[in-house]
């Protein structure tokens, strides 16, 4: 029953898809200037509408080609960002710079089947990149002159991608999930932010960069140090065939520590620490930050004298980033949507939608909509995503059960529709990806009884100690098919638990540690038989 249902389901999506594949007709800008008015928002940036006068006209000429365009967009960022960076108690740059970056997306064919429908051996997609810089100046002219360019380079490649889809999508190996259409139909999304900008007077900075960089100049151990301040405005202005037009924004800051060392074998050493903000009242003052440089300055001079680890399988406990890290690469990436369709891809949790896929008392969501969790402020936040579709609190797993994907607007079987999560690097098309993930638990311990199950785990391995992870750096995983499916970190701050009662013990590890989890599964209860285990290793 629940096969014919989602049959069904996608039946009417489709039949819907084809039936509507007639373009949306862009609103005009009067009735944008009222819509804003009655909602309260701020008024469209000039900006905004020279980008849909060259749409519309390009719109006209492309969509009557052959093959016909049916989707065209662009999306022009507007970065204001400056930069203080400091090292050993000297001033290393400051500097303001401001910049745009024009980028535009061309879909040929229609929602059902278009330039980016992937066959054969993984093409043919997007182009690798697209964008252009454009003038910072609000000129009409200029402007679309380089729209002009980027539509004829945009659509001359999807028209080139579409007849090879068309040729080859019954000759060769489809490398896509079928019965899911290539791009997903959504209700256009109006909204005129105000414009994201910051005042800032770098000069205040500069001294604060000597001040904590010099701080670390009384350790021996530290070798080189470098503080560096961003305050970073970033204004997007979006517009679409379809009708979309936004504009929004946001102004953020950033503190980064970074201190290395060099440990009596010649291994490289390294500690940092980041303080984020957007309200410029909450930066951190100088007594909050040397504190946190003598942290840092403590953990690498007692890093210089660890041992080196060596290779090891065992019990494992992850604290802290070093546990977010791990949930970021090992689930977050995996549930991402276009993974899913690609079997190139791993799939890893394709028709895993309504198993049990972790201990009943987990349930991870992943929430852009969220600028905060507690006092922290949370940088995957953002109102729209880049595609244009509004961002969403979405459940992934519920209790232990899978129960959605992080959705762009690449549609799956059973998930026709965007939830918000279609991300990109500037000069990168949109995929889906994760905004903030959280993780959370029904079944709390404290931290002594935490490591108290860490103690009991190692004992019934019978292992000599287990390792806590303090720390890591950024991971990185592996999701292809063809590759193992790893997740590599580099540890930065380990410790040997021993379970006969001895003092924990700090070591350094290799440069080629990774982290994998051991195959345990959940109980017919949902609950796991043994705490939630891990094995560390070297390769």
């Amino acid at each position: 029953m629940k096969l014919t249902r989602t049959v069904v389901s996608i039946l009417a999506f489709l039949l819907a898809a084809s039936s509507a594949s007639a373009k949306a007709k862009p609103p005009r800008t009067s009735e944008l200037l009222a819509q804003a008015a009655q909602a309260g928002q701020a008024q469209p940036s000039p900006l905004l509408g020279a980008v849909q006068e060259e749409l519309n006209r390009e719109m006209g000429v492309i969509g009557k080609s052959d093959p016909p365009a049916y989707f065209l967009s662009y999306t022009v960022t507007d970065s204001d960002r400056s930069e203080v960076t400091g090292s050993n108690g000297a001033l290393l740059s400051s500097a303001q710079q401001r910049s745009r970056w024009l980028e535009g997306q061309v879909r040929v064919g229609s929602y059902l089947l278009d330039n980016t429908h992937r066959v054969g051996n993984g093409g043919p997609g997007f182009p690798g990149s697209f964008g252009e810089p454009v003038p910072i100046d609000d000129d009409p002219a200029v402007l679309k002159r380089a729209m002009w360019r980027e539509t004829e380079s945009q659509y001359r490649a999807a028209a080139e991608a579409f007849i090879k889809v068309k040729t080859g999508k019954d000759v060769q190996v489809q490398t896509v999930a079928q019965g899911a259409p290539d791009f997903s139909q959504e209700k256009p999304q109006v909204y005129y932010g105000s414009r994201a900008s910051y005042t800032l007077d770098r000069h205040p900075w500069e001294e604060k960069v000597r001040l904590y960089t010099h701080s670390f100049r009384a350790s021996a151990a530290i070798l080189n140090s470098i503080v560096t301040f961003t305050a970073q405005a970033q204004n997007q202005y979006q517009v679409t065939s379809e009708g979309t037009q936004l504009q929004f924004g946001e102004a953020r800051y950033r503190l980064e520590l970074f201190i290395q060392g060099k440990a009596p074998d010649g291994m490289d050493l390294e500690r940092y620490y980041n303080f984020d903000w957007v309200d410029p009242a909450s930066a951190p003052d100088d007594k909050t930050v040397l504190a946190q440089c003598a942290v840092l300055q403590k953990e690498l001079e007692s890093l210089v004298q660890a041992p080196l680890a060596e290779p090891y399988a065992g019990p494992a406990m992850l604290t802290g980033r070093a546990a977010a890290v791990f949930f970021h690469e090992v689930f977050g990436h995996r549930d991402e949507g276009f993974r899913q369709k690609d079997i190139g891809e791993g799939q890893t949790f394709a028709g895993k939608v309504g198993e049990l896929l972790l201990p009943n008392f987990i349930s991870i969501v992943d929430d852009p909509t969220a600028a905060r969790l507690g006092p922290t402020v949370l940088l995957g936040n953002y109102p729209f995503d880049d595609e244009g579709i509004a961002s969403q609190r979405v459940t992934l797993v519920d209790h232990g059960i899978l129960k959605n994907f992080e959705m762009s607007r690449q549609p799956l079987n059973g998930f026709p529709q965007s939830n918000g999560h279609g991300r990109r690097q500037v000069g990168l098309p949109p995929e889906s990806r994760q905004g903030n993930l959280i993780v959370e638990s029904s079944n709390k311990v404290t931290s002594a009884r935490l490591r108290q199950m860490l103690i009991e785990e190692i004992k019934r391995q019978n292992r000599p100690y287990g390792l806590l992870f303090d720390d890591i750096s950024g991971g990185f995983t592996f999701t292809g098919r063809s590759q193992p499916q790893a997740f590599q970190v580099q540890p930065l701050v380990v410790y040997r638990v021993y379970a006969d009662g001895r003092k924990d013990e700090l070591v350094r590890c290799g440069l080629r540690w990774q982290l994998w989890f051991l195959a345990c599964q959940p109980s017919d209860s949902g609950k796991m038989p043994r705490p939630f285990r891990r094995q560390a290793g070297a390769r």
